[in-house]
């Protein structure tokens, strides 16, 4: 418990444990986060079982995508960032899933028309063209995806207040917009505002780290006061609430339409 340890105690250990990946389990019994109603693993291994080819858009460690009770038997994963590739191979190489490096915000290595299923939990920017491009006619982009202003409560704490086209960035509705230009149907569209709760300061200091775009160039020591002030706030009154944004996004490819190389 956090009365029990002090608040250097909390933030070493925080600031050493691995934030590889998208394993959240380090979080069980220090946060809490509410999750969505409409089960984005479970709805996206529905869809992975009835896809013939699927890639899985920055897959993190790949947990999410290996979550499904079945991979289709052409089955690709992009990542960004060296230690997740890593990880994220060595869980989806054993199912035949073959994890691509690409950097984000590159055109996506793969021919037009290559996928009947991309799927992105999370993403930290949508490539709308790149998506469309990739899909075959008739193909699903299906992603749950962070709403505007989520955990804004911790962002502000640290950074003070946000002006509103930052709050709003993440707008569902601009999401629709784009990837109806992008020639795309949304076929489904929701988002959900779901409460957090951070029961001790390792637990902030962890999230941060994981979730490096909250609180860009966070370190403890750039921190440390804001950080010390806020342990003493829970110390006395209890968990710090915030409360995440978040939207599902489901849109296809039209039949009929023809497959061009960008």
């Amino acid at each position: 418990m956090s009365t029990a340890r002090t608040f250097d105690d909390l933030v070493t250990e925080a600031e050493t444990v691995s934030v590889d990946g998208w394993d959240f389990s380090w979080f069980e019994g220090r946060a809490t986060e509410e999750r969505p109603s409409w089960g984005y693993a479970r709805a996206m291994g529905e869809r992975l079982g009835r896809a013939r080819g699927a890639l899985d858009i920055q897959t993190g460690g790949g947990e999410v995508l290996n979550s499904a009770p079945k991979l289709p038997g052409l089955t690709v994963a992009t990542e960004g960032w060296p230690p997740n590739v890593a990880k994220a191979t060595a869980l989806l190489h054993p199912r035949g899933a073959v994890v691509v490096a690409s950097p984000e915000g590159a055109p996506l290595p793969f021919a037009a028309g290559a996928f009947d299923l991309v799927t992105s939990r999370h993403p930290v920017a949508t490539y709308w063209d790149e998506v469309a491009r990739v899909l075959c006619p008739g193909g699903t982009y299906f992603s749950q995806q962070v709403g505007p202003a989520s955990v804004f409560e911790l962002v502000e704490y640290f950074l003070g207040p946000q002006p509103e086209e930052v709050r709003n960035g993440r707008d569902p509705g601009r999401a629709r917009a784009a990837a109806e230009a992008a020639g795309l149907d949304v076929v489904d569209l929701r988002s959900e505002r779901l409460r957090m709760e951070f029961h001790d300061i390792g637990a902030v200091v962890h999230f941060l780290r994981k979730v490096i775009w909250m609180v860009p160039g966070f370190t403890v020591d750039a921190y440390r006061e804001r950080l010390r002030a806020l342990h003493e706030q829970i110390e006395t009154e209890g968990p710090f609430v915030a409360h995440s944004t978040r939207f599902l996004i489901e849109a296809r490819k039209p039949r009929g339409t023809r497959d061009t190389e960008a």
